[in-house]
């Protein structure tokens, strides 16, 4: 082919293909499918895409100044001695009786623990708070054996501080502790600091021995470790007269079971193989002349407890009987037994049988001498100084509880 015919040619080629490339955008749109007409073929473009979403899916790094800067607080700093102590104090409480006083703590926003001689005989007691207020609180439970005593609030307070009970198995000889009370029932909230000096087996009751300075009056009040948990309850009744930085606290394990109503729980006793411990039996045969009186008293009441509550269920039988025959309208008396309280408040018969009257008059004679029974077993057991806790608990225990005893 002549040269001028293929430059034409040439010519003609190179105008269509910038024709195709540089077509107006409005001509691909007559050919392709609107992008707003397929949304998932057209997505965002990828730059756009990448910057909006990765502050969403990644954590922002921390810059290099802000972990050097001052003003940056270390994440899990510890406590400050000061805190821990600051933020005990709110629960440890002056304890005060007729005839003495000595510290406590709280367990719960109405449980106190303290020593069993601080509260000695007396079934109730005065609790004096951190901040000056007072109050009225009995005494459930006591142990004279491992030297506790559990005493509850009759209006708690809401928000108290309460302190944890930690074990004898977090002791160390060597480890700092707390000792938090009252001393000679005056000075509340004194602290003193010390070390575990020992850890010894009295007879079965665990006491931790502490150079922590410990005076009459700090009895009962916490032993506290470096996170203000309680380790023991202080007690002077094991430190010799005229001993100088000896001291000791009976193990908090030795109080969790008073504390939940359990049997109380003892240490095994040293082998013949292991040297005598000094301390064996000292709190074994402590008991008073009171204390033992008080526990002859318990058990006299339980005894009344028993057969009252043999005639009881002998009457829940006849009443369920008397129930059905005579449809009586009882009223409501708060107790265990529907029946008590009938010999004050007679129930009204609501059927013509006539023998309805005189089951009535049976059931009421029944129960007035249960009732007689229950009285004089009351008499006995507060002269014998039993406290009113653990007659509650005797009574509710044999299904013998009502607030008109």
């Amino acid at each position: 082919m002549p040269w001028p015919l293929l430059m034409f040619a040439a010519a003609i080629a190179g105008g269509v293909a910038v024709w195709f490339f540089m077509r107006p955008a409005a001509q691909v749109n007559a050919i392709q499918p609107a992008p707003a007409a397929r949304p998932v073929v057209t997505p965002a473009p990828a730059p756009a895409a990448s910057t909006t979403s990765t502050p969403r899916l990644l954590p922002i790094p921390v810059p290099p100044a802000a972990e050097s800067s001052p003003a940056a607080a270390p994440a899990a700093a510890p406590s400050s001695l000061e805190e821990v102590v600051s933020a005990a104090m709110t629960a440890v409480v002056l304890i005060e009786t007729p005839t003495a006083r000595g510290s406590g703590f709280f367990v719960t926003p109405d449980t106190v623990v303290t020593n069993a001689h601080v509260v000695e005989s007396n079934s109730s007691v005065t609790l004096r708070l951190a901040d000056g207020g007072t109050l009225p609180a009995r005494v459930v439970r006591t142990e004279p054996t491992v030297d506790l005593a559990i005493v509850r609030a009759n209006t708690p307070r809401t928000g108290q501080t309460t302190l944890a009970l930690s074990s004898v198995a977090n002791a160390r000889p060597g480890q700092e502790v707390i000792a938090i009370g009252s001393p000679l029932g005056m000075l509340q909230n004194t602290v003193t600091r010390g070390i575990v000096s020992g850890i010894r087996n009295a007879g079965g009751v665990i006491l931790i021995q502490t150079d922590a300075a410990i005076n009459r009056g700090n009895s009962g009040g916490p032993l506290l470790d470096r996170s203000g948990r309680v380790l023991g309850i202080t007690t002077l009744k094991m430190a010799p007269a005229g001993a100088e930085s000896l001291a000791f606290a009976v193990a908090s394990d030795h109080a969790r079971p008073l504390i939940e109503g359990k049997p109380l729980e003892r240490a095994a006793q040293p082998t013949a193989t292991q040297q005598p411990n000094p301390l064996a039996g000292a709190f074994g045969p402590a008991q008073s002349q009171t204390d033992v009186m008080r526990d002859q008293g318990a058990a006299q009441y339980e005894r009344v407890l028993q057969a009252a509550a043999r005639r009881a269920d002998s009457l829940d039988d006849y009443w369920q009987r008397f129930r059905a025959a005579c449809r009586p309208d009882v009223p409501r008396n708060g107790g265990d037994r529907e029946w008590f309280g009938v010999w004050d408040h007679p129930p009204s018969i609501n059927t013509a049988d006539v023998r309805c009257t005189q089951w009535l008059a049976d059931a009421t004679k029944i129960a007035e001498g249960i009732r007689a029974a229950m009285a004089q077993g009351d008499e006995a057991a507060r002269a014998a100084g039993v406290y009113p806790g653990v007659q509650r608990d005797l009574r509710r225990r044999y299904k013998m509880e009502w607030n008109g005893w």
